[in-house]
């Protein structure tokens, strides 16, 4: 049986959750505490991170942007990276966008200090990182609007890892209910499309302990 060690918050974790089920590809999950440093998980991901994806082999693959090219690879059908080198690398390069400077100037400001200091008792959140993580997401949010006013999707007419990087994100901002949706309505439209897929469903049944999301969170009409 394939197996996902992951966090449910952690975006990298709930973007190859989305590739995996738009693959149709069924895995068990594994909430793994990664500040537990189990020496069982080292061995799988000596960095110490999740995610980590167990092939039926056995063979472990660690981190979101490794995992989603082994999928493209051993599991070719149906692509999310596109079928031309130009569409591979505009979803590459938005994939990257999200993931990295996204997660960077919003999510680490926000759902890093907000719940994940109270598990890892790091203390309370920082006020002027959170501030910066609500400014920032604005700029976000109009780019993403500014690309569908262009394109069907993110990256183009199709649907792809650019689409799930971002989506996923934005979900976990969301489960906090910082997301600005009433100023931004050509990215609500946009979420509103990723939040129908089957594929998304499981990611909006999420729930962490001792912190519940806005009534929106999972309503399809939000």
């Amino acid at each position: 049986m394939r197996q996902l060690y992951h966090l449910a918050i952690d975006p990298a974790c709930r973007a190859v959750r989305v590739m995996l089920a738009e693959k149709g590809i069924d895995c068990e999950l594994r909430t793994e505490k990664v500040w537990e440093r189990r020496e069982v998980f080292l061995h799988m991901n000596p960095a110490g991170q999740v995610p980590v994806f167990i092939d039926e082999d056995g063979t472990a693959i660690p981190g979101a942007t490794v995992i989603a090219e082994y999928l493209e690879e051993a599991y070719p059908e149906p692509t999310l990276l596109g079928t031309d080198s130009l569409d591979r690398a505009e979803v590459r390069r938005l994939e990257s966008w999200f993931a990295e400077k996204f997660h960077r100037e919003v999510t680490v400001n926000l759902v890093e200090e907000k719940i994940m200091k109270r598990f890892l008792g790091l203390g309370t959140p920082n006020s002027a990182a959170i501030r910066a993580g609500l400014a920032n997401i604005h700029y976000h949010l109009e780019y993403i609007g500014w690309l569908c006013d262009r394109r069907r999707w993110l990256a183009g007419d199709f649907f792809s890892r650019a689409d799930i990087a971002a989506a996923c994100q934005i979900s976990a901002v969301d489960y906090l209910g910082d997301v600005p949706w009433t100023r931004h309505a050509g990215a609500k439209d946009w979420y509103a499309r990723i939040k129908s897929r089957p594929s998304f469903r499981a990611i909006l049944a999420d729930h962490i302990s001792g912190a519940r999301p806005p009534k929106h969170y999972a309503d399809l009409d939000f």
